[in-house]
């Protein structure tokens, strides 16, 4: 494969950073006078050093340092400092699995060897098996599915291999068993990765985390002295998502699957088992106080409970709880009731029994609340294991699904007898109304199931669509019936019906993952009872601060500002110590690290400082200044609170003097970049800690957010399994810098996955070598005089091309301002681009370009994309203009006003054109059907036009209309208004006033759009330019494109030959209106020696 061109892209990118390094061009200080020049200090979420940046990292950091750069390039004070997060379980899990893999299977270790052969014929066969038990399978029977997670696995993945995968010498993994040394190898690769990608980043100014760093350590454990000093951290006893196999709560950065998930809180209903029915698989619980333990939300329906539900195939189990009671659920939901204090050993499940769901069907229990005194356990086939106990309450007065699977029982005999159901268990038992609902009565369920005309608990969709029509308004609408709150609203007294059951020993609180998490450790999650520190997110006159802050703040996308909106109103207590990992030690209580969400919040600040402490050493080694332990929390006061230090401090002063002018310049950050999966923890959470810390100081609470989704490559999901995957090294040398760059910008605006294409980035390396070699040529040739002579009388080609470059530098400034950077790269870009291809058609070639125009298009081309291809840019700078100093910083392009009417002519020339070509082609062709004698051959060599002056009959009415309309602030009311309005008018009147209608929207939409550009001159019965002069000036041109020898141009008010000519053909001139002449091809037949052929 030929590389030459990405070759030359990859010589010019080397010496533009060498240039950049060399002048020290990205390294910023704070002025030292006090002044205040226009700022920006933008941040990127410091990436995790467990491996290689990817391609996906460098999506949501280019929107950062698109927006560094343009900032940079239009003359503000640029802050784009980055550095590298440590903290947490993620690299102490994999180093342990690195350990006990060389200490199981050798060094280098050998893994077991799987024929994947037979395991794969072995599969095949266990498909068609289930392919033919499908087929004959009992549609009442449950059938466990395997989750999408483990269809997915395969063979083990190792730690080693994963290693290997990411690009690490087999020599080079055993080191890795030490968790300090991912520290040490990953960070410096990622700078180098991060620089080679030509990111304009202060690099003085990196970190990392944790007591690696004694620097950063001694900033976090100021952070929550200072938290915990106002108050902002307690210790308690709360449940949180919690890992049995580390011993401690396992934050979303902790988890390998489960990201945002958090405790779901259930009542558990203990229904006591009559001693009777502790016989057969039962009778070792004989004399024990039994219950059946289901899982519940809804307490206040359980008035109405006439059975209970288990799964026939389920898996139970028998398990003591700490006061004797033996509760029967499933393994999993043991396993979590151990860790919430109900075990007699914390974390130990006492397992007395197993057995199977039949084992209980036909139970008789007493349950708590339940109207009636004695129901049964009954089979339902639907049952989910993976959610709640297993066991499930029965209310069929409220719940879909229950009334059809009680009526599925009693309506079919043989269901019954398949299980063993006696019919006294089912017969007997009918609705008990709870809850009155106006919208349905006093038993929702049958009401809405007879509404669907739901037949049988296997109708799954219709039963969800019910569920969704009667449990949010059975809490909202709802009035109990039943009970000591009969007659009271549901939504008062549910909490209160919760109480009374717990309080009466019915009911423990029982909770559990909302959905299934898994830990980078391999484990299984839990929701633990904890005692440990918390941050107290959610405490009412924090967050109303950190909504006021929310709304100071740009965040891009309303999603985005919704999402925010969403998290700070459910958003709770948060855990932030951890017993395992890496980190920075809880300051009053060292058994406890600081988890790694919480130590992520408000590190923005130490940004503006860590060069005047680290010296440029991202570990923290080099001390210019002071060492760590000089870094007390009253220094860290005096910096970022601005507090006096005592009198007999030892702190210099000079150096605190600086460090105060660093945070003072650059703080609050001006924008932090990000993907929006962080919105609902670490973002959210910096919000937080900034409006705790400077409390009283807004002007440093953030000022911008800015979100995106995922990266996805060529279409598809990033994934290295599907080798659809790059680093970002591999891609800078695999397109340039420059070229990835291009495609990155190309690759999505919005809050929703972007979708990088392997295509884009590789025509662009074309793109850009094309262009160099046009630039050099154009320059060549102007300096030999080959251009038409600058300043020269503008053509109407000039005009239209000058104005295209203002419109293109006013377009792409809005839309770099907005960060709408693919709607930037279009109009500085593509467009532009564009423009000087359309102005050399219209000047017969480069040599009928005027030279002035065709050097400020460089110029301005150049600048308009430094922040999407700086390398490059530089290089047409520095080496081809031969410019001083570096182009990012040469000032972002200044133009005229763009003119509407320039451009309005040039775009209906443009379109003109286009249909001339089309209407010459259609009046030259032969016919489509050939007659038996082929007629001669057509010629077009003349096209007349029919200019009409102005807009008249109903298109003047509704002109008059919308410029009526057209607000001071350039809007229009709603297009139904607008249409009123026309019915309103004379108008509606006419005969054909139907018809009318029909082309007024399209006229008064077409209308809108262009008074949106060009402003009230648009609404007027003329056009904003004059059409005919536009034809006769372009005459020659519209000729020579089109192929013809001559066009002419009338008006189409006025009598000639022309137009009699024109309409004796069936041009209908009178029909043409301002922007659409009525158009006459002049068509000969050919012939040979005066002969017509």
């Amino acid at each position: 494969m030929a590389t030459a061109r990405r070759d030359l892209l990859l010589d010019i990118q080397a010496k533009s950073q060498k240039k950049w390094a060399d002048e020290k061009i990205f390294e910023v200080s704070a002025p030292r006078d006090g002044s205040k020049p226009p700022k920006f200090f933008g941040n990127f979420p410091y990436p995790y050093m467990n491996g290689m940046l990817h391609l996906g990292h460098a999506f949501s950091l280019s929107k950062l340092e698109f927006a560094s750069a343009y900032h940079r390039l239009k003359g503000d004070e640029v802050l784009f400092p980055f550095a590298f997060h440590c903290t947490g379980m993620p690299i102490k899990a994999s180093a342990d699995k690195i350990k006990n893999e060389i200490a199981k299977y050798g060094n280098p270790p050998v893994f077991p060897v799987i024929d994947e052969a037979a395991e794969a014929e072995a599969a095949a066969q266990k498909a068609a098996e289930a392919a033919e038990a499908a087929k004959n399978a009992d549609p009442t029977k449950f059938a466990a599915k395997k989750s999408k997670a483990v269809a997915k696995a395969g063979t083990a993945t190792y730690q080693w291999d994963i290693m290997k995968s990411s690009g690490v010498p087999e020599s080079e993994i055993p080191p890795f068993a030490d968790p300090y040394h991912w520290l040490d190898y990953f960070p410096p690769l990622a700078k180098r990765d991060v620089a080679a990608m030509g990111c304009q980043v202060d690099w003085r100014r990196s970190f990392i985390t944790t007591d690696h760093n004694p620097f950063y350590d001694a900033f976090v454990r100021w952070q929550f002295n200072t938290l915990k000093k106002i108050g902002k951290i307690i210790k308690a006893k709360r449940m949180a998502v919690y890992s049995p196999l580390d011993g401690q709560p396992c934050a979303d950065h902790d988890r390998a699957t489960g990201e945002g998930v958090g405790p779901q809180e259930y009542v558990l209903v203990k229904m006591r088992v009559y001693d009777e029915c502790l016989v057969g698989e039962l009778s070792p619980l004989a004399g024990r106080d039994v219950f059946l333990a289901a899982a519940t939300l809804r307490p206040e329906t359980m008035y109405g409970q006439t059975n209970c539900w288990a799964l026939p195939d389920g898996d139970y189990g028998a398990f003591e709880m700490a006061n004797g009671d033996v509760m029967v659920m499933c393994d999993r939901a043991a396993r979590n009731l151990a860790f919430q204090e109900h075990t007699k050993e914390p974390g130990v499940v006492d397992k007395l029994l197993g057995f199977k769901g039949t084992a209980l069907i036909g139970c008789a229990v007493k349950s708590p609340l339940a109207v009636l005194e004695r129901i049964y356990c009954l089979p339902m086939m639907t049952i989910l294991m993976n959610k709640g106990t297993g066991v499930v309450t029965s209310v069929p007065s409220d719940s879909p699904m229950d009334f059809m699977a009680l009526s599925d029982l009693k309506a079919k005999p043989a269901l019954r007898e398949k299980f063993g159901v006696k019919d006294e268990w089912v017969m007997p038992f009918e609705v008990v109304p709870c809850v009155h609902i106006p919208e349905f009565g006093d038993a929702c369920a049958p009401i809405v199931c007879e509404q669907l005309k739901i037949k049988s608990q296997n109708e799954k969709v219709k039963l969800e669509e019910a569920k969704g029509k009667t449990y949010l308004k059975g809490f909202t609408d709802g009035i109990m019936l039943l009970g000591a709150h009969k007659g009271e609203p549901v939504k008062l007294v549910k909490q209160k019906i919760r109480d009374i059951m717990i309080a009466d020993g019915g009911a423990i609180v029982y909770s559990e993952p909302e959905k299934q998490v898994m830990s980078r450790s391999g484990d299984e999650c839990v929701v633990a009872l904890t005692d440990q520190w918390y941050l107290e997110y959610g405490e009412d006159a924090w967050r109303e601060r950190s909504e006021k802050c929310l709304e100071g703040m740009v965040t891009y996308h309303d999603e985005a500002r919704k999402a925010f909106q969403h998290t700070l109103g459910w958003l709770r207590q948060w855990a932030c110590s951890r017993a395992f990992g890496l980190g920075t030690r809880m300051p009053w209580d060292p058994q406890y690290l600081i988890e790694s969400l919480s130590d992520s919040t408000i590190y923005m600040a130490y940004y503006t400082v860590a060069h005047l402490l680290q010296g440029g050493d991202m570990y923290g080694k080099s001390r210019p200044s002071v060492d760590p332990e000089a870094m007390t929390d009253d220094v860290w006061d005096a910096v970022f609170l601005g507090t006096q230090l005592n009198a007999d401090s030892k702190f210099p002063e000079d150096l605190l003097d600086e460090m105060r002018a660093e945070f003072n310049f650059w703080y609050p950050f001006d924008l932090r970049v990000s993907g929006k999966d962080l919105i609902q923890n670490h973002l959210t959470f910096a919000i937080y800690n900034h409006t705790a810390i400077w409390e009283g100081d807004e002007s440093k609470w953030p000022r911008g957010f800015r979100t995106n989704g995922h990266l996805l490559l060529n279409g598809e999901k990033m994934s290295k399994s599907t080798g659809n995957f790059k680093t970002l090294k591999t891609a800078i040398e695999e397109y340039s810098a420059d070229a990835m760059r291009f495609a990155l910008a190309d690759a999505g605006d919005g809050i929703e996955d972007a979708n990088f294409v392997h295509d884009t980035a590789n025509a662009a390396i074309l793109r850009f070598t094309k262009e160099l070699e046009w630039i050099e040529s154009i320059r060549e040739a102007s300096a030999q005089g080959k251009l038409r002579a600058a300043h020269s009388p503008a053509t109407f080609a000039d005009k239209v091309f000058a104005n295209a470059i203002d419109t293109a530098i006013a377009l792409t400034k809005d839309h770099y301002e907005n960060m709408m950077f693919r709607e930037a790269l279009k109009s500085g870009y593509y467009d532009l681009q564009s423009a000087r291809d359309a102005y050399r058609v219209q000047c017969d070639g480069d040599a009928g370009m005027r030279a002035d125009l065709a050097a400020r298009f460089i110029e301005v081309s150049t600048l308009l994309v430094v922040p999407f291809t700086p390398h490059t840019c530089e290089h047409v700078w520095g080496a081809i203009l031969g410019r001083e100093g570096s182009v990012t910083k040469a000032g972002f392009p200044a133009g005229n006003p763009p003119d509407a009417s320039v451009a309005a002519a040039g775009k209906y020339l443009d379109d003109l054109v286009k249909t001339v070509r089309g209407g010459v082609a259609k009046a030259t062709a032969p016919p489509k059907k050939k007659p038996a004698v082929p007629p001669p051959p057509k010629v077009c060599d003349r096209v007349d036009f029919f200019v009409a002056e102005k807009f008249g009959g109903w298109q003047e009415v509704c002109l008059g209309i919308l410029a009526d309309a057209f607000g001071a602030d350039g809007t229009f009311p709603p297009v139904s208004d607008i249409l009123e309005k026309v019915k309103a008018s004379p108008l509606a009147a006419e005969a054909d006033f139907k018809n009318v209608m029909k082309m007024v929207m399209p006229f008064v939409k077409f209308k809108m759009n262009e008074a949106a550009v060009a402003g009230r001159d648009a609404l007027g019965v003329r056009l904003i330019f004059d059409e005919a002069g536009a034809l006769r000036e372009n005459s020659e041109y519209v000729a020579r494109v089109c192929g013809l020898k001559e066009i002419g141009v009338f008006a189409a008010d006025a009598d000639s030959p022309e137009k009699a000519a024109a309409v004796k053909g069936g041009v209908k001139v009178d029909q043409a209106t301002p922007g659409s002449p009525g158009v006459n091809f002049v068509v000969t037949e050919l012939s040979v020696e005066g002969v017509t052929i």
